[in-house]
């Protein structure tokens, strides 16, 4: 089986990469040429573990190539996926100009039939837009008779298990309308049965609704969290504690229901707002999810006041190190990360910064420049610091060396953003121990 996947960005790279290790034949398409010559050199333009071994093996086994031209490939393919970005728009709408350019190279240029599949995160409607395109050009260039298909296919992957995910994943959600496509559809997850998973079949609409849906659930209960978590430290109950007995019960589950300085990335962010603006566009008030993205906002300002509060707002020409930039563990995406909003308020209060993560230095360079130091590991971040501050959560961080850490610091301040400290523990070391949710 032959499939295209046009972009190669987390979801169309890990899919391609994964689909070829079950033996399809993929070519992955992206216009960065760039980007395309540095994956046959096995150049991994994004940090996800255990990506770069699978992309280079079924490069060598000749199942996986890149190219930056989709007319050239196209009429070889059974099945072409589209993967490109979505970013928000400055109204908050998905913006669909990557989609809609790869619709219209595939109208332009096919001559067979083919099943178009959207895995793009898209507005509910997107798939029948892209048809409406592709049969109008077809019917411009004379081919009234050549028939195709158009599917939904989303993708549930996390940064940083993204692998993992498509391999053994919970469920896929395909969106068809008709026998034909579902048929081909099967034909290519088949391999994934072995592993005994469920495909859900469904309508092109609940499909593409399913994705959004099941993020603004997720962040739902984040923003839950930590609202609860708030509350907690001005009542004076500890959050741990209140996790635990609320994700004993089974119907409730422990997914999710960790506090802390609010979610990032380029899934949450993106498609809490989407879908407010796909409510608003049909006159509904989402009213839930609104309230979801105002505290996830206030959240990420946590940790600088925290910081503030500790030195009586007398914090110009402090020194604050901080230990993680990307917006999660094992991912070098900083896309809307609690750390830039933290950064940018200390900067703003003329404190200087001096940050290290294991994965996300370059990256951040692209958002913050020369504005902070960047720290070679956790101990020179924290050399002459007045507070740590640890807004991810990496496994590196956990078990630090304190009493190395109390010698090269000024102050002894830990506010922890992930709850990954005992304040006991921290205590006997001599620091002073900020978290979220805890007395």
């Amino acid at each position: 089986m032959k499939i295209a996947i046009v972009g190669t960005g987390y979801v169309g790279l890990v899919s391609g990469a994964c689909f070829a290790e079950m033996g399809v034949d993929v070519t992955c398409v992206d216009i960065n040429s760039e980007k395309i010559e540095g994956l046959k050199q096995g150049i991994i333009p994004i940090y996800e573990p255990g990506l770069k071994n699978i992309v280079i093996r079924n490069y060598e086994a000749d199942r996986l190539h890149f190219t930056t031209s989709l007319p050239s490939v196209l009429n070889d393919m059974e099945i072409i996926f589209i993967a490109v970005g979505t970013p928000s728009d400055e109204e908050g709408n998905a913006n669909l100009s990557y989609v809609m350019t790869v619709a219209n190279t595939i109208a332009d240029h096919m001559e067979k039939p083919l099943l178009i599949v959207t895995k793009s995160t898209v507005p509910v409607g997107t798939s029948y837009q892209i048809r409406e395109v592709i049969r109008k050009r077809l019917d411009e260039r004379g081919l009234q008779e050549l028939n195709f298909d158009v599917a939904s296919n989303p993708e549930f992957l996390k940064e940083g298990a993204a692998v993992n995910d498509f391999m053994s994943p919970d469920r896929v959600v395909v969106g068809v309308e008709n026998k034909g496509a579902e048929e081909l559809m099967s034909k290519l997850y088949h391999p994934f049965l072995l592993n005994n998973f469920r495909v859900i079949f469904m309508d092109i609409l609940s499909s593409e609704m399913t994705k959004y849906a099941s993020n603004a659930m997720l962040a739902t209960r984040i923003s839950f969290m930590n609202d609860i978590a708030n509350l907690c430290e001005l009542v004076g109950a500890d959050v741990n504690m209140v996790r635990r007995g609320m994700g004993s019960d089974s119907r409730i589950g422990r997914s999710f229901l960790y506090p802390g300085c609010g979610y990032g990335g380029s899934c949450f962010p993106k498609d809490i707002r989407a879908i407010m603006k796909v409510g608003e566009d049909v006159g509904y008030e989402m009213k839930v999810i609104k309230a979801v993205e105002e505290v996830n906002n206030s959240q990420k300002a946590i940790l600088f006041h925290k910081f503030s509060r500790y030195f009586n707002s007398d914090i110009k020409g402090k020194t604050v190190a901080v230990w993680g930039l990307a917006f999660k563990p094992e991912t070098d995406d900083m896309r809307d990360a609690p750390s830039l909003t933290l950064i940018e308020s200390l900067l703003e209060a003329g404190v200087s910064v001096r940050a290290y993560d294991p994965a996300a230095m370059q990256e951040a360079r692209k958002y913050m420049d020369s504005k902070i130091y960047y720290a070679t590991d956790i101990y020179d971040a924290a050399n002459e610091a007045d507070a740590l501050i640890v807004p991810t959560e990496w496994k590196e961080f956990r078990l630090p060396n304190w009493s190395i850490l109390k010698k090269i610091m000024n102050n002894h301040l830990v506010i922890d953003g992930r709850n990954i400290y005992n304040k006991e523990d921290l205590a006997s070391y001599g620091f002073e121990y900020r978290g979220i949710g805890q007395k």
